[in-house]
């Protein structure tokens, strides 16, 4: 799969750098003229392929659909005007966060492991919105006119990289270039910060949230790394001082106190990504019992119990765990589904059958729990059924890549050789990879001979991925 490529990547953090926080953009502005709303929009989409074929996302469904609710809910109360957002959840402990050009949101899992409360993951959200809200890309070419664009180039793409993950790469590009663009790129930033945080605020408490989360946030992370020689990508694209602590913390005091400040949803997500970034489930096992031990009623501890125990085969230990969890809220998804994932571990897939047709009259839209209901037809060898599972679940997420590719899996499996190529060709373009979309699209044509109807389709999206193709190389020349 070929890189990514550093002028489109250069582009797509030009939103971090322009603009005082009195110049808000207006229809028809300079910035408009320069990228307007839609040109951002495909720009965005464009970079989210590429760096999707790059960069490893955490596919875990109930972290997908708990990042899209809750930024969806802060969205209702932001000032995004174009709310056409896609989401991209980085396998990263690192905390780390980002709002692209076109509605893009980025979250890596660590933000669930340095934010200690909702409100304070939200705080981070919230911020994020606000620079999508205020165009700060357009923005941002509108300003940097003046400076060299190579010059530029060299810098942010250096910045690309680091919170990419490849930090000492990264910094070390951002060191070699002029220090004079490095200075003005701050100062931009500094100024874009700012806005953020203030707009940011104000969308937390209209979402329900306490503002005082986004001061205490940066306030614990600067502490925690301020002696750092190598301080996290979030801390070197959202550098944190006094002065904006102190200004964050007079903000936010204005507002009225009693949002959320947290919520137990929140908590169960942390323990699920704690989870992943255990080195064993036997360590996580006994980190979450420790925890239990010193407050017997914390629901989340018992619960990242529950799931390491599931994870190192102990599943009559797993199943004493979920059972007073289950007492309390019987029909909560995340601890049904986990009841679901023990009772398919043990073989009893009736059981776990019979649990999610009973949450699916309950919740007929959940797409954790529509993904599990598939996964359980595939253990009990309904392939054909779990296409049309799927088929129904691509109407409400078609441009979810792990769908794609598990319906190209299921899809082999029933012999539906041509709806495989097409699955293919979506999942590569989708990550990136025109070349081997177009390519599959090519095998399913060739099946398709004998049926015009199909052929024609299948050629029709043939010539679409050959133009969008065609629009990404353009944007980088």
């Amino acid at each position: 799969m070929n890189p990514l490529r550093p002028t489109l990547l250069t582009l797509a953090c030009l939103f971090a750098l322009p603009g005082t926080a009195s110049e808000l953009p207006s229809l028809g502005d300079a910035s408009s003229a320069i990228v307007s709303p839609q040109q951002e929009h495909q720009l965005g989409r464009a970079w989210l392929s590429l760096l999707r074929g790059q960069v490893s996302q955490l596919s875990d469904p109930q972290l997908k659909d708990f990042v899209e609710s809750s930024v969806y809910r802060l969205g209702e109360t932001s000032q995004v005007q174009d709310r056409r957002l896609e989401f991209v959840l980085l396998d990263s402990p690192q905390i780390n966060a980002f709002a692209a050009p076109g509605g893009i949101i980025g979250v890596n899992g660590g933000l669930f492991l340095y934010a200690q409360s909702e409100a304070e993951y939200a705080s981070v959200m919230a911020h994020e919105l606000a620079h999508l809200s205020q165009r700060h890309f357009a923005r941002g070419l509108e300003a940097q006119q003046r400076m060299q664009l190579p010059v530029m180039a060299a810098m942010l793409a250096g910045i690309v990289a680091a919170a990419a993950g490849a930090g000492d790469v990264g910094i070390a590009a951002i060191a070699s270039t002029q220090a004079a663009a490095i200075q003005e790129q701050r100062r931009f930033s500094r100024q874009n910060e700012q806005e953020a945080d203030r707009i940011g605020l104000v969308n937390l408490e209209k979402a329900g949230y306490d503002p005082r989360a986004m001061p205490s946030m940066f306030e614990r992370l600067m502490r925690q790394y301020r002696y750092d020689r190598k301080p996290p990508e979030f801390l070197l694209t959202h550098p944190v001082s006094e002065s904006r602590i102190a200004d964050t913390r007079n903000r936010a005091e204005q507002f009225n106190s009693g949002g959320t400040q947290d919520s137990v949803r929140y908590q169960l997500m942390r323990a699920r990504v704690q989870l992943i970034y255990e080195d064993t489930p036997g360590l996580a096992a006994k980190r979450f019992r420790a925890m239990l031990e010193e407050n017997p009623k914390l629901e989340a501890a018992r619960y990242g119990l529950a799931l390491a125990q599931i994870k190192s085969g102990q599943l009559k230990q797993a199943r004493e765990s979920l059972q007073p969890l289950l007492q309390n809220a019987p029909n909560d998804i995340a601890y049904n589904l986990a009841q679901v994932e023990l009772d398919i571990a043990a073989r009893q897939l009736a059981d776990a059958q019979g649990r999610v047709e009973r949450l699916q009259r309950l919740y007929p839209s959940n797409y954790p729990l529509h993904q599990a209901g598939i996964d359980l037809l595939m253990k009990q060898g309904r392939t054909q059924d779990a296409e049309r599972a799927l088929d129904a679940l691509l109407k409400n997420r078609p441009k979810d890549p792990d769908i794609w590719y598990q319906v190209a899996e299921v899809r082999g499996l029933t012999g539906n050789t041509i709806g495989l190529h097409q699955a293919r060709a979506e999942f590569f373009a989708l990550v990136g990879d025109f070349d081997q979309a177009i390519e599959q699209l090519d095998f399913a044509k060739r099946r398709a001979t004998n049926n015009f109807q199909l052929a024609s389709r299948i050629d029709a999206r043939q010539r679409e991925l050959i133009e969008d193709q065609r629009s990404i190389e353009q944007m980088l020349r």
